[in-house]
């Protein structure tokens, strides 16, 4: 089918950002869709043929992608979040990756059949458990602290250290390999490597420089940055073959451990871009099979491999490696199971059939199959299983979303307490002990931290939080809250307290585009919330049913009563906004704030003269 490279690119761009969409919207792992899409519009109907249709330009378009790729990932190894760490994560991290190479590398070899040196160059690669895979996993899941920990760093530190180990096996390798290979050629393979280091570490320490002392102006960094990437890459591979990926690698872990705000400010840019290739070069990669590669995916010895790496190697390098530590049998076992390998391995992958065949390897020519065999059956045999096993081995939270409140106050604890009830996970994050004395008392967890400190993300687990409310005092703070939390919850999920609105409409239209959804009505700010509870309003949930309908709730309820939130049967929590105004139906739980009883009020109101007539005397 003829078409243009232009209708290529948007086809490719279609598909793989709409795969991406169809995976968050059906909660599947979109790696999946996008392998299905690819195969259906590559080899099996015959639409997108990436490999014939750009030519020349294919390898160097994966080429530059695969690096971006790769420092993106480096730019997320801080040596910061190493530290601390339980004493099993650095032992899966260490010896567990050292046994999972060694034991890849021994089943490419004999049951995949691959020479020693492809085998030892891909069972460097398959170290790598995919972050951009097992992240989204670990918020399906919903697990417990402890293994979602374990898993989650592992996908982090391990991901970069796995393709930097394929391209020092492949160098390695290559020169041992060669009938003409000498003390000097290995001398300068080793050089030509330290220069790649060198190089992207110089670029990295140089580029950090000039952001840090305001020589790159706000609106050029981000282009900047992807330049001298790309221009990193090629120098270094220009000079030496293949070591191009190790120079960005060091570039971005440089970068990360300068801990620049520039950096952290391009993170939303820098994970865009991330999606879009990841999109684009997996749909390209997974299109550009042909129909006799797809067909060597059901060879026995790829499904034998294949296989060994589930059931074997990753749980022996698992066990052996956490021999003496403190997880359970539990732990051990998820841990053991849970590897699934995403984008950067099948693109690293692909990318090193092109050079391993170059250089004379034929066998790499089952690369990309053996590669695409183990990325399909581990993200589907661990995406579909990893929740079912958690629960089974009861590491598992309760899978209804919770809410993480920001701000302490006798509204938020009130709230959380309503919460909490209903067995909602709730959690209160405040800076001050002194703010944070009602929720110890009332027993609503919290946790004494700076929501925004780059230190929290290594304390907090999200994992079982789908809501956030921001309810401090201050309206700017609740505002650049719920902004720096939209790529980890979403802006529908994010609201905040109704703002302080002292000049019309204004602040209510930035509401709009700053900041989380606003909460309730117009009058319910911070100063009149926690004036309702001081003044006995209490929290009040109501049973929405057939005989009790919402229309009949509404008819009845008092005045000055306001509409909180609804949990449905599901477990999804539905907030009242000024916007968004719920009705509840028939199995839904209606929590609102109520004016006290008559009965509390001249309580109060004795109380509040007997007080009055003292401080007369006094």
């Amino acid at each position: 089918m003829f078409h243009s490279i232009l209708f290529d690119f948007m086809l490719i761009g279609a598909l793989g950002v709409g795969s991406q969409w169809l995976g968050w919207r059906f909660r599947i792992p979109a790696i999946v869709v996008m392998s299905i899409v690819g195969l259906l519009v590559g080899p099996i109907f015959g639409v997108l043929q990436p490999a014939d249709d750009f030519g020349e330009l294919f390898k160097p378009i994966v080429s530059i992608a695969v690096a971006i790729i790769l420092f993106e990932g480096s730019l997320g190894l801080d040596f910061r979040e190493v530290k601390g760490l339980q004493r099993p994560v650095f032992r899966i991290v260490t010896i567990g990756a050292f046994l999972a190479w060694l034991l890849g590398s021994l089943a490419a070899h004999y049951v995949a059949g691959l020479s020693w040196a492809v085998a030892f160059v891909i069972g460097g690669l398959f170290i790598v458990t995919g972050p951009t895979v097992i992240l989204p996993l670990l918020r399906q899941a919903k697990l417990k602290p402890r293994p979602a920990a374990i898993l989650k760093w592992e996908g982090i530190i391990v991901d970069p250290f796995g393709a930097l180990l394929a391209v020092f096996a492949f160098e390695i390798i290559d020169f041992l390999m060669a009938d003409d290979v000498t003390g000097n050629a290995l001398l300068m393979f080793f050089a030509a490597s330290a220069f790649a280091g060198v190089i992207g570490y110089v670029l990295g320490k140089g580029l950090g420089w000039m952001f840090e002392h305001g020589h790159v102006p706000e609106f050029l960094k981000s282009p900047v940055m992807f330049t001298v990437v790309i221009f990193c890459f090629t120098i270094a591979d220009e000079i030496a073959h293949e070591t191009g990926l190790l120079a960005v690698t060091a570039m971005g872990m440089t970068l990360a451990n300068m801990h620049i705000s520039s950096i952290e400010d391009m993170r939303n840019f820098k994970e865009n871009i991330s999606v879009l290739l990841v999109s684009a070069i997996f749909v390209m990669l997974t299109a550009s099979l042909t129909v006799e590669t797809l067909m060597e995916i059901f060879n026995i010895q790829i499904i034998a491999f294949v296989l060994l790496m589930l059931f074997v190697v990753r749980p022996i390098s698992i066990w052996l490696s956490t021999i003496g530590t403190d997880l359970s049998f539990g732990e051990r076992a998820l841990v053991g199971w849970i590897a699934p390998r995403g984008i950067v391995a099948l693109t690293v992958a692909g990318y090193f059939a092109n050079v391993l065949l170059e250089a004379g390897f034929e066998d790499a020519q089952i690369l990309t199959s053996l590669t695409f065999a183990l990325v399909f059956a581990t993200v589907c045999a661990h995406g579909f299983s990893i929740g079912w096993l958690a629960k089974k081995l009861d590491l598992s939270i309760d899978g209804q979303p919770g809410v993480l409140l920001v701000g302490a106050s006798s509204f938020t604890t009130g709230l959380a307490k309503s919460l909490q009830d209903l067995k909602v996970p709730v959690l209160i994050t405040d800076s001050s002990w002194h703010r944070l004395v009602t929720a110890r008392k009332e027993g609503i967890p919290f946790m004494k931290e700076e929501i925004l400190s780059e230190q929290t993300e290594y304390h907090l687990d999200m994992t079982p939080y789908e809501y956030m409310v921001a309810a401090s005092e201050l309206d700017s703070y609740n505002a650049l809250v719920c902004n720096t939390f939209v790529p980890e919850i979403g802006r529908s999920n994010l609201f905040q307290l109704t703002l302080h609105n002292s000049r019309g409409d204004d602040l209510e239209d930035m509401g709009n585009t700053i900041g989380g959804r606003l909460l309730f009505n117009q009058r319910a700010t911070w100063e009149r919330l926690n004036e309702k509870i001081d003044g006995g309003f209490v929290f009040r949930k109501t049973n929405i049913t057939e005989q009790y309908t919402y229309a009949k709730y509404l008819e009845e309820r008092h005045p000055e009563t306001l509409l909180l939130y609804i949990l449905k049967p599901s477990g999804k929590i539905v907030f009242y906004t000024h916007k968004s105004q719920p009705k509840g139906e028939n199995g839904d739980v209606l929590v609102s704030l109520m004016p006290p009883s008559k009965e509390f009020k001249r309580i109060q109101s004795k109380l509040n003269e007997q007080q009055n007539e003292n401080e007369a005397k006094n």
